[in-house]
């Protein structure tokens, strides 16, 4: 982790042919990530057993900087610049073709009073709420609420990514515990105005009790009129509603999601949920997860993954005081409203190390790949965080 400070320079445009002036005042530069790896033993449904060495095992790795500069009463200009990339290959981005900066790029301006507006690329309020409410967090390789949320095929998951380019979110302060924010992505392509993406999210935190409600509409992946990959689509609306209760000698996780797309010629919907729970083993956590999934009326399978987990307290102290945890990398005005940085449901993911085990089960087949893709594996991961 390293830190530094210098002139941080912030404007936000708010008009039409407008500018917002540059302003001099205290401000600060940060650097930080994570590098996530892992290697172990893979065996998909019906496929043949694989020995590997691959990255983002429990979170995708990650880097970036960040600043803020200070307006005065209360108000700061800020900006974020995150990348992915691949450890096993030293790569950027999450996959061949990736933008740079596809976790986050954005500058806004933030309120103590009023909250906080920011433009750019932006992390969706939707994936933050689908990580902080099941067990497993966002780890794409053993969540199997994650998986099919944003791996699931042909409108079985989310369509338009974990992050949305060409969007203005707004986020209210803190008020109570309580937090919401409503964002809106344009599609950037003249004479389609009615290519777009919204979403609107709340989350509440009191004590031991979390819950969280999400919605977003969605009508293209990534340019408007690509139909999402699926013939005949118009458009997505996937709403997601979780809570987490933690007793102290177990913490209980809960999430319900429905989705349905409207396609030329018939409409295809989905629902399920997951039943979580983690209980403090040691120095860590033992966590199981189960998800039920339905497609259509079609009962796909059931999963079930155990993890151990073995943390690791890699803290760094700053000024005789730990170094705060930004949990899963999400900032407080990411997505999710004031109230998300206090959060405690992802068990501060950015400072464990971990192992697994994926229980055994059958191999499935049906019309639709709904199939989490662990049979008889066993995973190693090891993380070194870069804590801010």
């Amino acid at each position: 982790m390293s830190k530094a400070s210098g002139g941080l320079r912030g404007a936000l445009g708010l008009a039409v042919c407008g500018a917002a002036g540059v302003a001099h005042a205290q401000s600060n530069v940060s650097l930080y990530g994570q590098v996530d790896a892992w290697v172990g033993a893979a065996k998909a449904p019906c496929g043949e057993r694989a020995w590997t060495q691959g990255g983002g095992g429990m979170s995708t790795s990650y880097w970036g900087m960040k600043g803020s500069e200070d307006l005065g009463d209360g108000l700061k200009a800020i900006f974020t610049l995150e990348d992915f990339f691949l450890p096993q290959r030293g790569t950027y981005g999450r996959f061949t073709g990736d933008s740079f900066f596809s976790r986050n790029a954005y500058v806004g301006l933030q309120s103590n009073t009023l909250g906080t507006i920011t433009m750019g690329r932006l992390t969706t309020s939707y994936f933050v709420s689908t990580i902080l409410f099941n067990p497993f967090v966002d780890s794409y390789t053993f969540s199997p609420m994650v998986y099919h949320t944003f791996l699931g095929l042909a409108g079985q998951g989310i369509v338009g990514d974990s992050g949305w380019s060409n969007a203005v979110m707004y986020a209210t302060p803190d008020y109570k515990g309580l937090g919401a924010s409503v964002s809106y992505a344009f599609g950037n392509k003249a004479g389609e105005t009615g290519q777009n993406k919204w979403r609107a999210a709340a989350m509440y935190f009191h004590g031991p009790f979390a819950a969280t409600l999400a919605y977003q509409q969605v009508k293209f992946d990534t340019t408007p009129d690509d139909m999402a990959g699926i013939a005949g689509f118009r458009n997505q609306q996937a709403l997601q509603a979780g809570m987490t209760y933690d007793f102290r000698v177990v913490k209980l996780f809960g999430q319900y999601q429905y989705i349905k797309n409207t396609i030329t010629g018939g409409n295809l919907t989905s629902n399920g949920g997951q039943l979580g729970v983690s209980v403090p083993l040691g120095g860590g956590n033992a966590a199981i997860d189960q998800r039920q999934f339905d497609v259509l009326g079609r009962r796909g399978a059931r999963q079930q993954v155990v993890a151990l987990e073995d943390e690791a307290d890699m803290q760094v102290a700053q000024g005789g005081a730990a170094a705060p945890v930004e949990t899963a990398g999400i900032h407080a005005h990411e997505g999710i409203g004031a109230g998300a940085g206090r959060v405690e449901a992802a068990d501060d993911v950015h400072q464990r190390g971990f192992a697994y085990v994926g229980i055994p089960y059958q191999c499935h087949t049906n019309k639709f790949t709904t199939v989490f893709p662990l049979d008889e594996c066993l995973f190693v991961n090891f993380r070194k965080t870069a804590a801010q």
